[in-house]
């Protein structure tokens, strides 16, 4: 009965959406992306190709992806990629990766889809990363006797899954072949509904991270910014985090700058910004011909560099934390033993409750608070440098997910 409610739902909201793009930009790009799925997936793979399919609900879950199509990618050369996204945040940003041998956005998780999308794939392995658990897809995958993986999962008692109305999606959890979680709870909870097959990895993020330390993530228009000056970086900010920050910002000490690289690339949005701004201030965009280094505040209005960004970091403020959106990823600074300053709403995130506790990161309620840690942090070399080892050391002994998932994955192909 909820299975044909569920099933139902989820046909009207298809049924809805196109409605829905007439007034968002978003929700035109998710149904616009959706609509030659089918047509393209049988242009792209052929009868006799040996498909691996990936499939994240945006960028966060992708990077977790990564360190395991990597290492696929190497295991098996004769098979072919498949990744799919729920998310335009995602597919907007990620559909020219090379990882995969066809990026595509995942059609609505209605019955009729599901069928028809195994149909023509017919993938070998199906691999769904954290929280995408799509019932209908699951189930045809199953029906075509399909291994059907789980990685970097991560639950909460106050999910669906755990409730009393919650035995459609328990059985939907039971039907995957391996559900590899993050940690000691996630185990616990999924053992308590009858999921046996579990294996706890930790995230594969921290595997994803730690690579980047290796790679060459020189940008010399930073260096140009800089100079010898402290900088503070303030990554994947919203509005509730840079009403805080601005307050420091435009009363900084002299020889600090501040690189601002907000989440939303909106025009108007970086235009109210730059408004807001007292200190000299420029957009990465604007930035040909001019001496950078007269400049406090350097705004990156692009995608693909934060990561490189990061290591040029004396501190760094992740956002997301001051508003409900979800906290970004603090692994990318921490890689670099960067100490981190996040807002007070994290409790969903293991990793930064893990690394506050540890005293590798900070968080803050208001702009007085930002201020009193942000100050100590950039005036006090010892205590900055102490902080940073932490966080440093807080992700280099948390790798090696990936390789208990391939070892898995190795063995089911």
């Amino acid at each position: 009965m909820l299975r044909r409610f569920y099933s139902f739902l989820v046909f009207m909201v298809e049924s809805l959406l196109p409605l829905a793009g007439l007034f968002s930009l978003k929700m035109k790009l998710f149904v616009e992306g959706r609509k030659n799925v089918f047509d393209d997936l049988k242009k792209a793979f052929g009868k006799n190709d040996r498909i691996i399919w990936f499939h994240a609900a945006s960028l966060g879950e992708y990077e977790q992806g990564v360190p395991v199509m990597e290492k696929m990618k190497k295991q098996f050369p004769a098979h072919k990629i498949l990744l799919t996204f729920f998310s335009p945040s995602g597919y907007e940003v990620k559909k020219g990766t090379d990882l995969a041998d066809f990026t595509t956005y995942l059609p609505l998780d209605t019955k009729r889809n599901a069928k028809k999308f195994v149909s023509i794939v017919r993938p070998e392995l199906a691999v769904f990363i954290k929280y995408e658990i799509w019932p209908n897809y699951v189930r045809s995958l199953k029906s075509h006797n399909v291994k059907v993986v789980l990685i970097s999962a991560l639950f909460r008692e106050n999910q669906l899954y755990f409730r009393f109305f919650g035995g459609f999606f328990r059985e939907t959890l039971r039907s995957f072949d391996q559900c590899f979680v993050q940690n000691e709870s996630s185990l616990k909870l999924l053992k308590n509904i009858g999921v046996s097959n579990v294996t706890i990895c930790g995230d594969t993020r921290f595997d994803r991270v730690s690579h980047q330390i290796e790679q060459n993530n020189t940008l010399d228009f930073i260096t140009d910014f800089i100079m010898k000056n402290r900088c503070v970086v303030c990554g994947s900010t919203w509005p509730e985090d840079e009403a805080i920050l601005l307050h420091y910002i435009n009363s900084a000490p002299e020889g600090t700058k501040f690189i601002i690289v907000p989440h939303s690339l909106n025009p108007k949005h970086l235009g109210d910004l730059q408004q807001k701004i007292a200190q000299q201030s420029i957009l990465f965009s604007e930035r040909i011909g001019k001496n950078l280094d007269e400049y406090q505040v350097l705004i990156v209005d692009s995608i693909g560099m934060l990561s490189k960004i990061y290591s040029y970091a004396d501190v760094a403020y992740v956002g997301g934390g001051m508003g409900s959106i979800g906290l970004h990823n603090i692994l990318e600074p921490a890689t670099f033993g960067v100490p981190i300053i996040i807002g007070e709403n994290y409790e969903k995130f293991p990793e930064a409750i893990e690394l506050r506790k540890m005293g590798g990161l900070f968080s803050v309620k208001n702009a007085f608070e930002l201020e009193e840690i942000l100050t100590k942090l950039l005036f006090e070399e010892s205590f900055r440098i102490q902080t940073g080892m932490i966080a440093g050391h807080f992700v280099q002994s948390n790798t090696g997910a990936t390789e208990i998932i391939l070892d898995y994955l190795k063995e089911v192909l």
